[in-house]
Order: structure tokens, then sequence, then C-alpha cells
């Protein structure tokens, strides 16, 4: 069986990458360069060029897609050159991460737009007759790593992060992204939607407790506001850090952000996200 897997150089498709070829499957890595992956099993693609995706995906039983971070326009352009590709190489399976733009809150602000590119690329594989299925995220815990952001953990003992003390969330890693998109490329007996995510939904004194049993010490929470945040990210960011700050405006004016339980990984998959203990005491060692 052979799964391709976009970004597999990545955060997201990197782990499932390392996951996949651990497991013995047959993983190919699907980049702009496969000469780079040095000795790995890859293949050359163009997400520009829906010929170099259709030459990936044809035969494949399996392809793992997530968009890159590029001006909204190309990725609208990029996400229709997969459909086009995936309707025209007929792969056994596709699932897709959608990469924290919510897609399951429909009727909301929060919801994304529908001609979003996340939405034309989930919409596209959904009305493709593909067996497909779509991991749903909200926050990534490893955000909590930006320099910005972990240094004064270490520093001060202050997990400072732009969401309100009382905002819950439901983190999940791109490790728990790995396992439950490994679950749903060999296993097709679940479709549609899966939300990976903690539930209940964590609190920033939920994540401070986490980094408290981690450095052995107290670590306290304090909300940033969304605009001083963008201050702190955009020497690193550049002109993205607006589009960030975009998000955490938006979810400053919402009670939660947290994944329905009926389509969660936990009841879906049977499978649960790290805590945020756990989550440390696995990526800093």
């Amino acid at each position: 069986m052979s799964f391709i897997i976009h970004g597999a150089t990545g955060a997201q498709g990197g782990p499932l990458y390392a996951r996949l070829l651990a497991a013995g499957r047959s993983a190919v890595a699907a980049v702009r360069e496969a000469e780079k992956i040095d000795g790995k099993p890859a293949v050359t693609i163009d997400n520009a060029s829906v010929e170099s995706l259709v030459a990936a995906y044809r035969d494949a039983d399996g392809v793992f897609i997530h968009l890159p971070q590029a001006p909204e326009p190309i990725r609208v352009q990029f996400a229709q050159n997969i459909v086009a590709a995936i309707r025209a190489a007929k792969p056994k399976r596709v699932v897709i991460s959608t990469s924290g733009t919510i897609i399951d809150q429909p009727g909301t602000p929060l919801q994304a737009p529908d001609d979003s590119a996340v939405m034309i690329l989930v919409r596209g594989v959904r009305d493709s007759g593909v067996s497909h299925a779509t991991v749903a995220t909200r926050l990534y815990l490893e955000n909590l790593l930006l320099p910005m952001v972990f240094e004064p953990v270490k520093a001060e003992g202050v997990l400072r992060y732009p969401v309100r003390a009382d905002f819950p969330v439901s983190w999940s890693s791109h490790l728990d992204v790995a396992e439950v998109a490994e679950r749903l490329l060999t296993d097709r007996a679940v479709s549609g939607i899966v939300g990976v995510g903690q539930l209940p939904g964590q609190k920033g004194a939920d994540l401070a407790a986490g980094f408290s049993v981690q450095f052995g010490r107290p670590v306290s929470f304090e909300a940033l506001t969304p605009e001083k945040f963008g201050e702190l990210i955009t020497p690193m960011f550049g002109p993205a850090a607006a589009g960030v700050v975009g998000l955490y405006q938006a979810l400053a004016q919402a009670p939660a952000n947290v994944i329905a339980e009926d389509t969660s990984a936990q009841k879906l998959l049977g499978l649960a996200p790290r805590s945020v203990e756990s989550w440390l005491a696995e990526t800093l060692s």
C-alpha cells in the first residue's frame, strides 16, 4: 500500500510520514524537490501543476493533504488543482487536514467562508466520489513553543498567549494529527469530519498547569491582546502576521473554540489527544 504525504518535510506531514515509515508502510513524500529527502521514498510535485499531482496520486492507496502557507489566492488555485487531480487520478482514499481552519461551525463567525481555499478543497474532495475524511483541528500546542511564547515561560514563569484566560480551546499537537491521519488513511470505515482536540476545552490555567508539571515550578497564564501578539510575531512571520492577528481577533469575539463531541476522534476512533503535560514531555525529551 502506498501513501502520498503532502508536506512530508514540514510540521504536519513530517510526523505522519515518519509514523508510516516506522510502521513499515509504503509512505512517499510529495515535495517540490524529491532529491532532498535523503534517500527516503519521495515524488516531485508542484501544487501549481495538475499533471504532477495526477502522476503522484495515480494508483495511491491514500493521499494526505494540507495546504501550504501562502497568499489566499494562491491557496485557492492549489486547492482547485488538487481537487482536479483527485478527480482524475482516483486514489483509494484522501485525508485532509484543515490546519486549524474552522469548517464545522456553520452559521457562526468562526466558520471559514465557502470561497476559502480550505472549503474549496474539502467540498471538492467530498464531491469527487473518492473515499475521504477531514481532520478538523483548532489551535496547535506547537504554537506554545514559539520563542516569544516559550522563552517567557522559562525566564519568568509566565505563559502569555492571545486568548482570554477563560476561553476553552480544543488544543491538539501535530503528533495527534499524525496518529489520527494514519488511522484514517489505513481504515476507511470513518468518513467526513473528524475533530481532533482536547475535550473539554482547556483554558489558560490548564495550559499553565501543564507547563508547571514539566518545569517543576509554578507557571501562570497571562492573556495577550491579538494586536500585541502581532507585534511579537511580525519579525518572524512578516506579512503573514496580519492573518494570525485576524484569527485571534475573531476568537476574541467567540465563546469558545472547541470541537464537537459527536464528530471527535475520541468518539469516532477511540483516539484521545495528548495532554499538555504528556505532549511537553514527549516533545522536549
